[in-house]
């Protein structure tokens, strides 16, 4: 009874699960990208190389990669890519077993927050974009 329920609405199900994953990314992609010097800041603190290229790619992922997303273009080999992303700015950005107090909890969660979300982008890749998209696929 369900997998008839869910295989009838299925491409309107990815169409909405790619909308939500990539609500953050854009969002905060548009926020570096018009913040961009304090982008820039951000990369240097977390003692990333070449900050400035650091905040282009971050930008260029977060923002570009992300639309491309939410209206399913190159669908699969994006998500993955996103998926590494995820993980990595998981473990540059959000070591909480570095830290202790109020930055461990905050840091434990969104660590494993990325790790949810590079859960989901890692089904969107196996998944496809769904008939709602440009893939069609």
């Amino acid at each position: 009874m369900f997998d008839a329920m869910f295989d009838r609405q299925r491409d309107w199900l990815i169409l909405l699960a790619r909308i939500l994953l990539m609500i953050l990314y854009v969002s905060a992609g548009w926020q570096k990208m018009w913040g961009f010097a304090g982008t820039v800041g951000a990369m240097a603190a977390y003692g990333l190389p070449i900050p400035t290229v650091a905040a282009i790619v971050v930008v260029v992922i977060e923002f570009l990669v992300g639309i491309a997303l939410v209206i399913g273009l190159w669908t699969r080999p994006l998500a993955l890519l996103m998926a590494v992303y995820t993980l990595a700015t998981a473990f540059i950005g959000h070591h909480y077993w570095t830290m202790t107090g109020a930055a461990y909890g905050a840091n434990f969660v969104n660590f494993y927050k990325n790790v949810s979300i590079t859960g989901g982008l890692l089904l969107l890749c196996v998944t496809g974009a769904g008939k709602y998209s440009i893939d069609r696929k």
